[in-house]
């Protein structure tokens, strides 16, 4: 099959001036290109794609798409493309194929994995085909396809939603990371029923500062949504209201959730068990329920999933039922295990707002210590170490310091920078002995929560990634 690349690329050049160009297909890697296709050299953070243009056309490029000049100096046939990114993404919308009819995203520092598994699993409680895509891979409620990012390269995004249309999947929620909103792997995707669960220091090792941050997440809202589109939005976030004039002035039907909320007020949210029973309002109408997930946050994102699948016509009927059944997603305030009377959380805490509403989800149901292991990751956003050991040290009771992906930087120097701003944490810089320590002296009524990994099943430590599981360590040191 062929494809005029004018087709393609409408909206990015003049189609007259590459009207008789049909190509096979389209890619970003110059490895996988194939005879006779576009090869889209996009920008990276320390090569641009342009260096790869000769290999592209070894391979049997038929012509290259850049957003620079340059190439066809080297007798490449090129074509220049303000944003190559978004070029690339609509591209291979166009050639994957058909989409599932629903589409829907999240965005927000905190809560998008949660909130995109609740909605999946909303779905599935009401016997439709559906599956969320994001930090945990693709997930169908049967088969969960693990990735390697939260939101997916553009062409594979593309082709796996084509694939899940041909499967029957006609309702798809997907986790807007702010890396792949700024470049540009969701264009081409119309979504239905957008989401904003909050926003809070994060990626500032990518981003310049925290406006930049926010608005490559405003661009779900103000470019990506379909027209005729809902947006759901926390009220209860201080940063809430950009996103909320977003969806207003692109023209989408605005639906509010929180304390402040209109669509749903929550009302009271009180501890049951290691639930918790909620109630408010949901459109003026009472709303009561037993959600089987500790953390008062956790009942934000239950609701911001309802709101979600009502927005998209769900009725209320089938949705308040499927809350009382709803799981934790893996590696978010999970209750793994417990000891001597205590329990043991894992979460994937990493920012210092993450961690502190961790804690404070889990303080009311310790009776004894709240003990957290936790670290910080490197080659990431350094001015975040002091502040998640003062959010820590706010609501814990004892602080463990250890290593999380340490990556390229020295690791004892990143618990340094942490220890600095905590001098009484105590410092065990093997992540495995530190949990299998902090596990051995949990008593009766004491909470553990070992945080900053989550769902990981590895720990990246110089440029390797090495097999570890706080999941399977838990175990280990319980068993022990």
């Amino acid at each position: 099959m062929t494809y005029l690349l004018a087709d393609l690329l409408e909206g990015s050049v003049d189609a007259s001036k590459i009207e008789s160009i049909r190509i096979t297909g389209v890619s970003s890697d110059s490895r996988a290109v194939a005879f006779g296709d576009a090869f889209f050299a996009l920008p990276g953070s320390t090569t641009h794609g342009d260096v790869f243009a000769a290999k592209a056309f070894e391979r049997g490029a038929r012509v290259v798409i850049s957003d620079r000049e340059g190439l066809g100096d080297a007798g490449f046939l090129t074509i220049v493309v303000e944003d190559v990114r978004a070029a690339y993404a609509k591209a291979a919308a166009r050639v994957a194929g058909a989409q599932p009819e629903t589409m829907m995203a999240i965005t927000g520092t905190n809560g998008k994995t949660s909130v995109a598994s609740f909605v999946r699993q909303i779905w599935a409680a009401a016997g439709m085909k559906g599956a969320s895509i994001g930090t945990l891979g693709l997930d169908t409620g049967e088969k969960t396809v693990a990735g390697t990012l939260t939101t997916p390269d553009s062409l594979k995004l593309h082709q796996d939603l084509a694939r899940l249309k041909d499967k029957g999947f006609e309702h798809v929620v997907m986790e807007a990371s702010s890396h792949g909103l700024d470049q540009r792997r969701l264009d081409g995707v119309r979504f239905k029923v957008v989401g904003f669960t909050n926003l809070s220091r994060d990626h500032l090792d990518y981003h310049k500062d925290m406006e930049d941050y926010r608005d490559a997440k405003l661009r779900l809202f103000s470019q990506l949504m379909a027209d005729g589109g809902f947006a759901v939005v926390n009220a209860d976030d201080p940063e809430h209201m950009p996103f909320m004039f977003g969806a207003l002035e692109r023209g989408a039907t605005l639906l509010t959730v929180g304390k402040e909320g209109a669509y749903i007020e929550i009302g009271e949210v009180e501890r049951d068990g290691w639930g918790q029973r909620v109630s408010g309002k949901l459109v003026g109408e009472p709303l009561d329920f037993h959600l089987p997930l500790a953390g008062e946050y956790q009942a934000s994102n239950a609701l911001m999933a309802a709101a979600m699948v009502m927005a998209a016509g769900m009725d209320k009927d089938l949705v308040v039922p499927a809350l009382e059944k709803l799981e934790g997603a893996r590696g978010r305030l999970e209750r793994v295990a417990t000891k001597n009377g205590a329990a043991i959380f894992v979460d994937y805490a990493h920012t210092p707002e993450a961690l502190k509403t961790a804690l404070v989800a889990l303080r009311p149901y310790a009776t004894g210590k709240l003990v957290v292991v936790f670290g910080a990751g490197g080659d990431r956003d350094k001015g975040k170490r002091a502040l998640m050991g003062r959010a820590a040290d706010e609501v814990a009771d004892r602080l463990i310091v250890t290593d999380d992906n340490p990556r390229t930087e020295d690791a004892a120097a990143i618990r340094a920078e942490i220890i600095a701003a905590v001098p009484g944490a105590e410092e065990i810089g093997n992540r495995g002995e530190a949990i299998t320590a902090a596990v051995a002296s949990l008593e009766k009524g004491d909470v553990l929560l070992i945080a900053g990994k989550g769902h990981e099943d590895y720990q990246i430590v110089g440029t390797s990634k090495q097999p570890f599981s706080d999941h399977e360590q838990v175990v280990k040191a319980v068993s022990g």
